[in-house]
């Protein structure tokens, strides 16, 4: 179609008036305002360098005070990236689980459909337990805390998430006990791009709030119970096998 771009994906992040439109817009009127506090902060740390220790020492403050500036304000745009791109960031964890967790006796299974629950981003299969995780990414200036046990973001209970992430967990744990024929445990993780977690990582309605890099490192320092890589293994097969890709069931050939 006439005026959209042939090499992005049509999301709504892209059109005008989108929360994301928006941001980016309020971000460049205000460059200049930062572009210029930069600089009152940089020449206050010559002046009071030069004056405090020697002029060479004032230059060395004055680039530094500007590099960590600059280096702040980057790293708060670089945190809102997946959410500026109207993504939910399962492929950033994928990658994340692939260089991490994976090297380290880890199975992932992508994108598979939970009957009667909808589509799962990952389910991460390991020697301390089945998690599944769900990616979500929100507004650089939303805030996610815990109170009294409850999960509020900017103040407002996400009771619909909640229950479904809880649901599409137990059905999961359902489906591959009745395959398996042992009890399977799964716990649900939320993996967090963009936002303020309040004191996080969080515990909250029974799901692990967590930032990517805190994710790689939840198994590990969280077991809840153990795994062979032959029950690993074995554990992997049946949820491929429960688990549809698309709708479509897999076959057992065995």
């Amino acid at each position: 179609m006439i005026g959209r771009s042939i090499y992005l994906r049509d999301r709504a992040a892209f059109t005008g008036g989108s929360p994301q439109a928006i941001y980016e817009e309020l971000r460049s009127r205000d460059r200049r305002n930062r572009l210029r506090n930069r600089g009152i902060m940089s020449g206050l740390a010559l002046v009071i360098g030069a004056v405090g220790v020697s002029p060479l020492f004032g230059v060395i403050l004055a680039v530094v005070v500007a590099a960590v500036d600059t280096g702040r304000d980057w790293w708060g745009y670089s945190r809102a990236s997946v959410w500026r791109r109207g993504l939910r960031g399962e492929e950033r964890i994928a990658r994340l689980l692939r260089l991490t967790l994976e090297r380290r006796g880890y199975r992932v299974l992508h994108s598979r459909m939970v009957p009667g629950h909808g589509q799962v981003d990952q389910l991460l299969i390991g020697p301390t337990g089945v998690w599944l995780i769900d990616n979500q990414a929100w507004h650089p200036d939303a805030e996610l805390a815990e109170h009294g046990g409850h999960l509020f973001i900017d103040g407002k209970t996400p009771s619909k998430m909640v229950k479904g992430l809880n649901a599409s967990a137990d059905a999961i744990g359902y489906l591959l006990s009745e395959r398996i024929g042992t009890d399977v445990l799964v716990r649900p993780l939320l993996a967090v791009h963009g936002g303020r977690i309040r004191r996080g990582p969080l515990n909250a309605d029974g799901i692990a709030i967590l930032r990517p890099l805190q994710l790689v490192r939840w198994p590990d320092r969280h077991p809840f119970t153990e795994h062979t890589p032959k029950q690993v293994e074995y554990i992997m097969r049946a949820a491929i096998q429960v688990l549809p890709i698309g709708g479509r069931m897999m076959v057992d050939e065995d």
